[in-house]
């Protein structure tokens, strides 16, 4: 199931939502964090420094519009595939996925190994922080992977 190309174009889809929804709720609109911190607070220490911050943020996006646009494109040139339920389920269930996908990957990644950001920097519970972002990822997926298995397992039903 998670193998199938539907499925995988609605993996990708849901990682470049996620990571959209990550860029423009808790960089530009709470204004947390940045792609990369260098300040306990994440705070500029310059116009320079924010200036790259922003770029940095920018490439971030570029990357975010990329994941979109290849899974809305795998999306819809695989949707018509006989094998593929003709459900919302399994669309929503694999963006889900997708989006648990990038949570998780980029909080692993970003947060603790690499600790270029976390979700709230310098706070006293930035490690809870941390820890809710990826229990995010892994509730997202579950719920994904739970809408999948429902879809695929009616999909001769919902023809």
């Amino acid at each position: 199931m998670f193998w199938h190309p539907f499925v995988i174009g609605g993996i990708l889809l849901g990682m470049g939502l996620g990571a959209f929804v990550d860029g423009i709720v808790l960089h530009q609109i709470l204004q947390w964090h940045h792609l990369v911190c260098i300040t306990d607070h994440c705070t500029p220490l310059s116009i320079e420094h924010l200036q790259r911050q922003n770029r940095q943020d920018g490439y971030f996006h570029l990357g975010a519009l990329v994941l979109t646009i290849v899974g809305s494109y795998r999306v819809f040139r695989t949707a018509q595939l006989p094998d593929v339920p003709r459900s919302p389920l399994a669309f929503v269930g694999a963006t889900l996925c997708g989006w648990g996908a990038f949570n998780l990957i980029e909080g692993l990644i970003n947060h603790q190994f690499l600790q270029i950001h976390h979700v709230l920097p310098g706070r006293p519970y930035e490690f809870a922080a941390d820890m809710a972002f990826l229990a995010s990822g892994v509730l997202l997926i579950v719920i994904g992977y739970l809408l999948l298995r429902r879809a695929f397992r009616h999909r001769d039903i919902t023809r």
